[in-house]
């Protein structure tokens, strides 16, 4: 078994001091296991890795770099034993500078320094080796900027080494805060080193100023000597031999110095010959560097390496550099076509975006890669658009991703989570058919499209917008914000791509619209587009609780675009959109409740309660107000909205769906009022109206007559036109809804109208057969007015009058205590008026007669007293008046003691007449 590497550990260094880029060799063990493994190596706390050299796992050479601590330890790092440790440490000594005339024991390397760290030569100018602070006082660099400087003194300079020299551009540069007696102090620096120099100078000729008159001495002999031999220039003479003197002088000089200056010459070319190699190094590993940082990801790097070669070997005429140059040209425009279609590819976040276009940026690449980021997002959002709607027309999401929705249960999915009125879902509520427990509602498609087409656009519009941003204020190159030739040139394509991208930004919009307008409403779309936006026509019809679902969802989309500070002007059409929207969901959710209070009839059970109602109007209204309350969210107004109700078209529109909501019902109850008994279900109804325990009993098969569904269906238009009808216009003024004085007069026209028809037929089938059974009643037993006895009473006919009158009262009581007094009225005007025809018909009365009609018509009239009406009053005023007046005061104490014993003899009948008999129950 493999045991884990120890750390390293470094055990000894030479040498141990030294200034920087001295050159040392590192000893200790487990240093690495190779070139690779190495991967940190710092020497007095600078980063010396770069110029490290691995020998074996206990040897490694490098140069120090010019660290800030001047003694510190030497730490490896490596893949396989991680963070080291050291047990020596190295000094670091600071390099004395020595001028070019100074004398020196050693020798002066005059070669540029070479940077090991960024590959660029740094010379160092002779001038540098001068004295850098003539005053010799401490310097106090001011504050003062170079350009002010320059425009106060022009053409001068702070640089007193240099020919136009000025003082005071000096001291206001280099002691601003000095004070003026330090200045005057120091002036006198300057001449004391000068008279230093010299002072070292005469010290120099004193010391050898025995070889000075000797070479004096020297140069008069050889002057003498020429004078007295000539200057001619002959074979033997002493010129002639004197050249041949210095020749050889010379060349002996040359032999003995040609081998040191001939080891300084190698020197010299090699160093320049390991510069120009370490150049060259750098170059020719280039290309294999970029190819494998290329691999790792690492564009950084290949961007900086290739700035640094462009800037050393960008221009070079050497042939070498160039064939490899063109060799790392030729794989950064590889690089940049990698970075191109890693930008252009789809999808990819934005900081992605970002970092591509700022390497294809710093890689000078042709173009606008910006630009084409962003009109490739655009398009790549038009085609998911596109295949959201296509995913969902071929019918690949049929059953996945359906949401069921349990009607009954309080935990909704979380599409229809957004929803705040889920209630509104349960339309109708208690008036829908009971659903088992198992039923459950699937999403329809169009609402799952409309989610998911806005998830979409929220998930993909705001880095569009985000990297447009970026584009125009020129942080896609500068993340700092600092300007730049880049940063303008992105400022100027941006404002030139302005009405482009605008374009852009419209077609997005209008797209969104137009694929919820194919899905919701076709209709409002163009001919020529409804074949490319539509093909919804085989999906379900949306009702007004899906189609809020879908308003909230399109909201939501438009409230996140408008975070984007988008302007207002391109989310417009969306705004247009919701309008219709609302107005659409307005009109189908009339439209639907219609249909649903058109199946109230079915749902009617003919119990009714103290009032003479059924259940009937309170389900009418709870539906109606139900409705009103799903209406709330999608007319709600939010900012940027238009409120729907005061649409005039909307407006008319909604007041006629109302009207016929109000109609439709209005015809539910004429259609119950005219159901045969087989027609009505049974199955649920109880009661029985006849009986006094109508609201306890309960009986299976309870069919109410057709008499009885008159009276009930009379009672509950009442309630309509007194009660449901107002309370349904405060409901709609509630709810922002005009029009409703109108509404409330159509619909009590309409309910005056079906009640006024209903009771003429409940009053036809009571008040024929009564009226029908006066004449042959009057004229049983071949009874004759001309030939009668004496009257003994009222007759049977008359009781049994009464009998059906009181049998209707009962009937009419039995459901509506305020429906007795109108029905009562009119069959006692009916029963008077054909009292009064029957009497006009008779020629002639006897006296028994006259007394037995007197008698007969008091009586009458007597019993039903609290029913009489103007024409009932008339009718048997007319009666009496064609009947001979009763003149004795025998005839008229005769009828009026017979009439006294009719009403004793039938006082328990004819309580019901009585006006205190019209209080309600007491239960």
């Amino acid at each position: 078994m493999s045991r884990a590497r120890q750390p390293p550990l470094v055990t000894g260094i030479s040498p141990n001091e030294g200034t920087a880029w001295t050159k040392v060799t590192i000893r200790g063990e487990n240093l690495g296991t190779g070139p690779a493994d190495l991967i940190g190596l710092s020497i007095c706390g600078h980063n010396c890795l770069l110029t490290a050299e691995w020998m074996s796992a206990s040897k490694i050479v490098c140069r120090v770099g010019p660290a800030k601590d001047d003694k510190g330890e030497i730490i490896v790092t490596t893949k396989s034993g991680g963070h080291g440790t050291s047990t020596v440490s190295f000094k670091l000594l600071k390099p004395e500078k020595i001028g070019i005339l100074d004398q020196s024991a050693v020798w002066v390397d005059e070669m540029n320094y070479y940077d090991m760290r960024t590959d660029r030569n740094k010379g160092i100018s002779p001038l540098s080796l001068r004295p850098s602070n003539p005053l010799g006082i401490e310097i106090d660099k001011g504050k003062i900027p170079q350009k002010d400087m320059e425009l106060t003194f022009p053409g001068m300079s702070g640089d007193f080494t240099s020919e136009n020299f000025s003082a005071t551009w000096y001291l206001i540069e280099n002691h601003s805060g000095t004070s003026f007696e330090q200045l005057r102090m120091a002036a006198g620096n300057p001449k004391r080193q000068a008279t230093k120099k010299n002072e070292v100078s005469l010290a120099y000729v004193k010391g050898d100023l025995s070889t000075f008159f000797e070479a004096q001495d020297a140069l008069s002999a050889i002057h003498q000597r020429l004078e007295s031999d000539g200057t001619e220039r002959v074979e033997g003479s002493m010129t002639q031999r004197l050249q041949n003197i210095l020749n050889r002088a010379s060349d002996t000089a040359d032999t003995l110095f040609q081998e040191v200056l001939g080891r300084k010459d190698k020197a010299d070319s090699t160093r320049n010959a390991l510069n120009v190699l370490q150049r060259f190094k750098f170059l020719f590993n280039l290309p294999l560097n970029i190819e494998r940082n290329i691999q790792k990801g690492d564009y950084d790097v290949v961007i900086n390496d290739y700035e640094k070669a462009k800037s050393l070997f960008g221009n070079t005429e050497v042939p070498v550099f160039k064939k490899v140059y063109a060799e790392v040209e030729t794989r950064i425009g590889s690089l940049r076509s990698l970075l191109l279609e890693k930008l252009l590819q789809t999808p990819s976040t934005l900081h992605d975006q970002r970092r591509y276009i700022r390497y294809l940026s710093d890689l000078h690449a042709p173009g606008d890669p910006a630009w084409q980021c962003i009109y490739a997002q655009h398009k790549w959002i038009l085609q998911l658009m596109q295949n959201c709607k296509d995913e969902f027309i071929s019918g690949q999401r049929v059953g996945a991703g359906a949401i069921p929705l349990d009607l009954d249960s309080d935990t909704h999915s979380s599409a229809l989570s957004r929803i705040s009125h889920s209630a509104s879902l349960k339309r109708g509520g208690s008036l829908r058919t009971p659903r088992p427990s198992t039923w459950h509602f699937e999403t329809p498609q169009q609402v799952q499209f409309v989610e998911k087409l806005s998830d979409v656009v929220i998930g993909q519009l705001p880095n569009f917008w985000k990297l447009w941003i970026s584009y125009v204020n020129g942080s896609l190159f500068s993340e700092t914000g600092e300007k730049s030739g880049q940063v303008e040139k992105s400022k100027k394509n941006a404002r030139q791509r302005q009405n482009d991208f605008k374009k852009m930004i419209e077609e997005l919009t209008h797209r969104l619209v137009k694929l919820i307008r194919g899905a919701l409403l076709p209709i409002t779309l163009p001919r020529g587009e409804v074949s490319f936006y539509g093909g919804w026509e085989n999906k379900m019809e949306l009702t007004g609780p899906w189609l809020t679902q879908v308003i909230h969802t399109v909201r939501g989309c438009h409230e996140a675009l408008s975070a984007l500070e988008i302007p207002n002007d391109l989310l417009q059409i969306i705004q247009d959109l919701l309008l219709d929207l609302r107005v659409h969901c307005l009109v189908v959710s009339l439209q639907h409740t219609t249909e649903d209070v058109h199946r109230l009839a079915e749902k009617e059970d003919w119990v009714v309660d103290n009032e003479g109602l059924t259940s009937l109007p309170a389900q009418f209204e709870q539906c109606v107000v139900q409705m009103l309350q799903s209406l709330k969210e999608p007319m709600e107004t939010k900012p940027g909205e238009i409120n729907v109700l005061q649409l005039e078209q909307a407006q008319d529109q909604a007041s006629e769906l109302c009207v016929a909501i109000m109609k439709v019902f209005i015809n539910c109850l004429e259609h119950l009022s005219t159901k045969t008994g087989e027609d009505i279900d049974t199955s649920h109804m109880s009661g029985d109206l006849a009986s006094p325990d109508r609201f306890c009993g309960v009986q299976e098969h309870f069919s109410p007559t057709m008499e009885q569904r008159l009276l009930i269906i009379l009672s509950n238009c009442q309630y309509l036109e007194r009660h449901t009808f107002l309370n349904l216009a405060e409901h709609f003024e509630k709810h922002g809804f005009t029009g409703t004085e109108k509404i409330t007069r159509l619909s009590v026209e309409a309910v005056r109208e079906l009640d006024a028809k209903l009771f003429d037929a409940y009053i036809e089938r009571k008040s024929d057969p009564i009226v029908g059974s006066l004449e042959p009643g009057i004229y049983a037993g071949y009874f004759d007015w001309r030939d009668c006895q004496t009257p003994t009473g009222v007759r049977n006919y008359l009781k049994e009058a009464l009998v059906n009158i009181i049998t209707v009262h009962a009937e009419v009581f039995t459901v509506s205590k305020e429906l007795v007094p109108r029905v009562l009225s009119k069959i006692v005007e009916s029963v008077a008026e054909e009292m009064s025809r029957l009497m006009q018909c008779v020629s002639s009365f006897s006296k028994n007669g006259a007394l037995q009609a007197h008698l007969e018509l008091c009586a009458l009239r007597d019993a039903i007293a609290s029913y009489i009406t103007a024409e009932s009053n008339a009718s048997f005023k007319q009666a009496l008046e064609a009947l001979p007046q009763l003149h004795s005061g025998a005839d008229k104490k005769l009828v009026e003691e017979l009439l006294n014993k009719f009403k004793s003899s039938m006082q328990l009948q004819l309580t019901c007449f009585q006006p205190s008999s019209v209080q309600p129950l007491k239960r």
